[in-house]
């Protein structure tokens, strides 16, 4: 499933062939996403694109009558095209642009969707976001004090959207790591210091994801629009029943809401 770094790596890769690019046409080809495809997608004929930005695994295209909201769901991307370009199966969306090109919407299990926030106002999506980890709010004070009589364990704490945004499976087992934190501590009964450290890590962790997806970023305009996972070496994530890459101890692995965790007995505290 695309995570925060992903959904920003699209971001970047499709920003430069959108901005101040008028939409000259639009065919949906399914619309029967995990959500309708909003009525008003419609309205965006003949606009100008003026921004693009994220929010959580959100993207948001900006236009003077209002924002289309695209989710990448389990399996969607967003790739340019040229007109020529013949739809595949799951090509479900296509954005006809003023350059030439088309932005192409491919989702093999059809859970992404499109959807509208209209100038002014908020979409009920995001009314009960946490803050952005990679933003000003995101603090250790934050993290600590949203905790406080939490008897949930930490892992499913700093995934929760509510807490803080975009910290998907795959950053939240390796951020624990680094931070020395067993992913099944309740969340009430970590410390500050602690917390403080987890904090810097998860940025730290983000922004390296981030970067990476900068130096590998595949070609989205004719490519398959795909960016690729957390290409650095992963510490725990996928690894369980192996050796720590620190310590050697076997890494053990664990179901927490349904996802694996795996984590260093060792290391891990």
């Amino acid at each position: 499933m695309p995570e925060l770094p992903e959904v920003e790596t699209t971001l970047r890769g499709i920003e430069p062939w959108l901005k101040d690019q008028e939409i000259t046409d639009i065919l949906v080809r399914q619309s029967s996403l995990r959500w309708p495809v909003a009525d008003e997608i419609g309205e965006l004929i003949g606009q100008t694109i003026t921004g693009l930005r994220r929010r959580s695994k959100y993207l948001l295209v900006d236009t003077p009558v209002g924002s289309a909201i695209w989710h990448l769901g389990m399996s969607g991307s967003l790739r340019l095209v040229g007109p020529d370009e013949e739809p595949k199966k799951h090509d479900h969306i296509d954005w006809h642009l003023s350059n030439g090109k088309i932005l192409r919407y491919h989702d093999p299990r059809r859970f992404g969707a499109l959807l509208w926030q209209a100038p002014g106002e908020t979409s009920e999506h995001f009314l009960h976001l946490g803050p952005e980890p990679l933003g000003p709010d995101f603090t250790d004070d934050h993290l600590f004090e949203k905790s406080r009589g939490k008897s949930q364990a930490v892992k499913t704490f700093i995934m929760d959207g509510r807490v803080v945004v975009g910290v998907g499976n795959i950053y939240a087992n390796e951020s624990l790591f680094l931070a020395g934190i067993r992913p099944q501590t309740p969340a009430g009964r970590i410390s500050k210091a602690r917390y403080q450290r987890l904090t810097q890590i998860i940025r730290e962790v983000l922004a390296a994801a981030i970067a990476q997806g900068g130096t590998t970023l595949r070609d989205f305009v004719g490519g398959d629009g795909k960016p690729g996972y957390f290409a650095q070496q992963l510490y725990v994530y996928g690894r369980g029943g192996q050796p720590c890459k620190v310590c050697n101890a076997t890494l053990k692995e664990i179901r927490q809401g349904q996802r694996a965790t795996v984590y260093c007995p060792q290391c891990q505290r």
